[in-house]
């Protein structure tokens, strides 16, 4: 059976971002993938709690889709985090509703790979960055996969935004269609590296 996926997406400059129209055009159109484009469905930033949290219980694999902004998610990613995961249904004693669900972190960013490192201009490796969205998994129970990065986007030409999208449809298929080694991934920094394995 295959797995149904949430791509929640959050970008409050989309119409400015090739990298990312290149990445969301890429979608497969599955009845099994849904798109969730949070500034379109709340500009005023109003979240329907329930309505969001119905959507994570009918997918299998979550998806939070966004560019790096100062080390972090855009407001409304961050928002949404804070609202629709409700102590007692997202964690908590009671709070089981996305136990063993999956969740990976596709984020675009204009700066190269080499700058996240100890001896990078940004200092901190992209794991690092990424402990909060880590241990926000942890609590709620759910499987934290390593992080799909396009780096790089600043000085991307149209042939690097062509190939990053082929490459997101390809991962966005295999999650789809395909059972993931969760042990073997784990052992790599991003989900970019497993998969050209799996692709070579």
């Amino acid at each position: 059976m295959p797995n149904r996926i949430l791509i929640i997406f959050a970008h409050p400059l989309f119409e400015k971002s090739k990298a990312n129209a290149a990445l969301v055009k890429s979608i497969p159109k599955s009845s099994n993938i849904t798109f969730h484009d949070l500034y379109q469905e709340y500009p005023e930033f109003d979240i329907d709690m329930k309505r969001e949290q119905q959507l994570l219980l009918m997918h299998d694999i979550i998806i939070w889709h966004h560019p790096m902004y100062w080390y972090s998610c855009p407001p409304l990613l961050k928002q949404w985090i804070d609202i629709v995961l409700e102590h007692g249904w997202a964690y908590g004693k009671e709070g089981k509703a996305l136990k063993n669900k999956l969740l990976l972190q596709v984020i675009t960013t204009g700066g190269r790979r080499e700058n996240y490192s100890p001896t990078g201009r940004d200092r901190f490796t992209i794991m690092q960055l990424l402990e909060p969205f880590y241990q926000t998994a942890q609590v709620c129970n759910m499987t934290y996969l390593p992080p799909y990065v396009v780096h790089g986007t600043h000085v991307m030409k149209n042939q690097g935004y062509d190939e990053c999208g082929k490459e997101y449809s390809v991962l966005l298929d295999y999650l789809e269609n395909r059972d993931l080694n969760i042990s073997e991934l784990s052992k790599y920094t991003y989900f970019n590296d497993w998969l050209k394995t799996k692709l070579s």
